[in-house]
């Protein structure tokens, strides 16, 4: 069964438009990565999915509804960002107790176990925690609250590397007892690569790749060799970016076959130079930014 369903969906600030007619399906019980660039509309996106803002066109539907303030929809929904905000007064310890009367499946002891894990004292203010130490919290409530469709937007970007595979580890063994649909936003494609069945990448507000992660894995290879030789094995091939060093080329392609060629390397592109060629070839490069749309 298909989670989430937009036809459509478009979402305008004035002239900019923040999603673009985004038409997106995702099934249930599935690890989502949901990529792309600083602006590319995630975040919008992620917003109207969680009753957070609503669209100015297209039809979108949770669970079979309309997200926006439907109590049936947003109590199966966890929505877990970077900029997490709590009352100035909370402790680590409120912040859970919260949690646990807004999520039906919050599990407490295991919620206990991952802030001990990431050695975070449940009575600390959250105001006096690391920024580190927040992004634990913040991914232990949206572990721990086991909802059905549970969104996470980078919360874990505050964590260093050990504790970013700590939550890799937990998540996919939780997610493997608990199957749910979870939606990972990040810019750490690497990292998540292994976790991830289903890509969705936007670029400016709409959907360049939509498709299973396997398939993906070989949809690209770069090629590298004499220009004239490399030139002509990419005839007819679709060309994502090309690079030239002296008298020779480098080119990644999709769609080619990985075969032997005198005189040509070939290599294996990963999931993250997959999705910054094809984002380069959509329009090349922006500015650098927090997102905030």
């Amino acid at each position: 069964m298909n989670v989430v369903r937009t036809t459509g969906l478009t979402k305008r600030y004035g002239p900019l438009a923040a999603l673009a007619g985004v038409d997106l399906e995702l099934a249930g019980n599935t690890i989502h990565g949901l990529l792309g660039r600083n602006g590319a509309g995630k975040t919008t996106l992620m917003r109207i999915l969680t009753g957070q803002g609503f669209e100015t066109s297209g039809t979108v539907e949770v669970f079979g509804q309309h997200p926006y303030e439907n109590a049936d929809v947003l109590s199966r929904v966890c929505f877990i960002k970077e900029s997490q905000h709590y009352p100035e007064k909370f402790r680590v310890k409120h912040a859970l107790r919260a949690a646990s009367l807004l999520y039906p499946n919050w599990d407490d002891r295991y919620a206990a176990e991952l802030l001990a894990d990431f050695a975070v004292p449940v009575g600390h203010l959250l105001s006096k925690l690391s920024r580190g130490q927040l992004s634990a919290v913040g991914v232990t409530i949206g572990l721990a609250s086991r909802a059905p469709l549970t969104l996470f937007d980078e919360p874990y970007l505050g964590l260093d590397a050990v504790a970013r595979q700590l939550f890799y580890d937990r998540l996919l063994a939780d997610y493997t007892e608990n199957p749910r649909t979870i939606v990972l936003s990040t810019h750490l494609i690497d990292e998540v690569s292994a976790l991830i069945e289903h890509v969705v990448l936007l670029d400016r507000g709409q959907v360049l790749i939509d498709a299973d992660a396997e398939s993906l894995r070989g949809e690209a290879i770069a090629v590298t060799g004499p220009a004239d030789a490399v030139e002509r094995f990419a005839a007819g091939y679709q060309e994502l970016h090309r690079e030239r060093i002296g008298g020779s080329l480098r080119v990644t392609l999709t769609g080619a076959p990985d075969r032997p060629e005198p005189g040509l390397d070939f290599e294996p592109v990963s999931l993250q130079q997959l999705v910054v060629r094809t984002t380069q070839r959509n329009g090349g490069p922006i500015a650098a930014g927090k997102e905030t749309r």
